[in-house]
């Protein structure tokens, strides 16, 4: 029967179960809070970086979520620093050149503190001088660091970067580091072919030998 885990991902936890740079490496990973052996990310969430993140023992659902094709929207409450004005907000909306070219449109918009939300280890650095704010975005594309990297673009680099939801999966009543299982979907597409092996074609009836064969009248 297919897992599917939902996991709402501390600040500095790698999104993976080992850790490949050292085995003596002190950096936690998803092993520190989930003991379920088969279970894998599906789709990745950086180091410095909070929030949801699905795990599922099915690869063919772990690939459906993860694609960008399949352009599942996922939303992401940013603190940046400064206040975006309208059009700061528009080029993020409308597309960001970045290195690796322009980013597809996406959802913004300005949004207070969430409610309930939970303090971060170690605290977010901000400047006495200069204040800072929240935004919702909501992106169906998945480049390397790309919300950092469109906030900076736009002069609002991110001090705190939280994955609020995947989908139709959300934060929503799961505490900092807390995992539970959820009904997995059925994944669109053609049904898999049968496992079982091909029916053999029954032989032909033998034919009566020649001289055994009823004349006609």
């Amino acid at each position: 029967m297919t897992r599917l885990i939902r996991f709402n991902k501390p600040y500095d936890v790698l999104p993976q179960f080992t850790d490949s740079g050292s085995q003596d490496s002190p950096r936690a990973t998803l092993s520190k809070y989930i003991d379920c052996p088969g279970v894998y990310a599906a789709g990745r969430l950086d180091r410095d970086s909070e929030g949801l993140m699905l795990l599922t023992d099915n690869g063919r659902l772990q690939a459906w979520i993860s694609d960008p094709k399949h352009k599942m929207d996922k939303t992401y409450w940013v603190q940046v620093e400064g206040i975006p004005d309208p059009d700061a907000l528009k080029n993020l909306a409308e597309g960001v050149e970045l290195k690796d070219g322009i980013t597809r449109p996406a959802k913004v918009r300005l949004i207070p503190e969430p409610p309930g939300l939970w303090a971060r280890t170690p605290p977010v650095r901000v400047r006495k001088t200069v204040p800072d704010s929240w935004i919702a975005l909501t992106l169906r594309e998945g480049r390397n660091r790309q919300v950092r990297r469109m906030t900076a673009a736009v002069g609002h680099p991110t001090l705190r970067l939280i994955r609020y939801s995947i989908g139709a999966w959300t934060l929503d009543g799961l505490t900092q580091g807390a995992w539970e299982d959820v009904e997995p979907p059925r994944v669109p597409g053609p049904p898999k072919p049968s496992q079982k092996p091909p029916r053999k074609p029954k032989p032909p009836a033998a034919r009566p030998p020649k001289g055994d064969r009823p004349r006609r009248r």
